[in-house]
Order: structure tokens, then sequence, then C-alpha cells
């Protein structure tokens, strides 16, 4: 998942971006409101209220009439009501107060996941060379025989098949199937073993070595 962090204090800057990319998250800057506001597309915004040439609760706005489904965390100093009020009005999906712990905003980062999931509608169906997957009906198919999978190993294999050929880590995966980074890393590989010897084709869910796993497309 990609974040864009908006802050304009580069201490607090490398301290976060450091944790997100521990957890997985691909993480891009912006240090002003207009740097924040020509940035790319993202999937979430970690927005600081007090920036340089402008307020943030404007670039809330701005963002938020964009796009109704960009998911928005102001992080910032300001604690009054009012203050989260207004945030609150403008856009943003949550409120954290500085000074916090990485823990209350990773926890509060996969809740608008969960919302967001809930909220998404369902994708078609995905054919990945003998593969398809529907997941509409949450059926699989291996050269037209139907796999029975458990709910966690289907929902493996569809985060992998979010994005066909390209290597998903395993803190994504974790995230999609459990909602969080913190289950153990030996979890994900019983799962993922027992997966590959229902589909026998072992090499359908590749490992990439220090990242997570791929579904191979060809």
């Amino acid at each position: 998942m990609r974040i864009l962090l908006v802050e304009d204090d580069l201490r607090v800057t490398a301290v976060m971006t450091s944790m997100l990319q521990r957890r997985g998250y691909d993480v891009e800057h912006a240090a002003t409101a207009s740097a924040a506001l020509a940035a790319a597309p993202c999937d979430l915004v970690l927005l600081d209220l007090n920036l340089p040439d402008g307020d943030g609760v404007d670039v809330c706005r701005t963002l938020r009439a964009r796009s109704a489904h960009l998911g928005i965390i102001a992080v910032t100093a300001r604690a009054e009501e009012r203050d989260r009020v207004t945030g609150l009005r403008m856009g943003a999906d949550d409120y954290v107060v500085k000074p916090f712990s990485m823990a209350e905003l990773q926890a509060r980062i996969e809740a608008l996941l969960r919302r967001a999931a809930r909220q998404a509608p369902p994708q078609e169906a995905v054919e990945c060379g003998p593969l398809r997957i529907d997941h509409a009906c949450r059926t699989v198919e291996v050269n037209g025989r139907a796999v029975s999978l458990t709910r966690k190993e289907f929902d493996i294999l569809a985060s992998l098949a979010r994005q066909p050929g390209v290597a998903v880590t395993r803190e994504r995966i974790l995230l999609d199937v459990w909602q969080t980074t913190w289950s153990g890393r030996h979890t994900l590989e019983v799962h993922v073993a027992s997966l590959r010897a229902k589909l026998s084709h072992p090499d359908l869910v590749q490992t990439v070595r220090g990242v997570g796993y791929r579904l191979r497309t060809g």
C-alpha cells in the first residue's frame, strides 16, 4: 500500500518513514501543502495540519473533494476538540494527536483498511495460466478442476491475484488476510504451503526472497 506522509518536521518524517517501511508500506513524503496536492495518487494520506505554506485542513478538504475513497488520517499537534471536529468534518477519516505511538497509528491504519475493504466493490474473475479465481463466488479452479480452499487460503490467493506477476510483501498479505502485520511469519508460511499443495502446482505461488510472494502469470 502506498502512503503519502505530509509532514514538515524532517526528524518526525525520518522516524515515521522508517517505521512504516518496516511494516511493508511504500512511503512518499511531502513537506508542504503544495507538494501534497501535487503528489501522485496514493492509498492513504497521513496529514499534518500545521504546514509552512498553508493549513492542512484546506489540504484535507481538497483531497477529499478529489476522491471519496482516499484514506486520510490527520496526524497533528492540534489537540483541541474544535480542531478534531473541523478535521473530521473536512474529510479526515481519523484524527491522531502528537505525540503518539507507532502501535496506535498502525492500529488506526489497519482499522481504516478494514473499513475500506468492506466498502470495496467485488473483483471479477481472474485467470492466471491454469488458475481461475472467482472473487464473487469465492471459487478456484486449476485447469478446470475445482479446488477446495479454506477461507484464509483463498484470501491469500486473492491478495496475490490483485497484482498477478507482481511481488507482494508479507506485510501486505498479512494486512489483507489477517488485518494486521503482527501475525507471525510462520503462520503465513504454513498457509502458503497448504495452498500450494492443494493447487497441485507449487510454482503458481512463487517465493520472492526477502519480500514475500508472487502469483505466476504464465
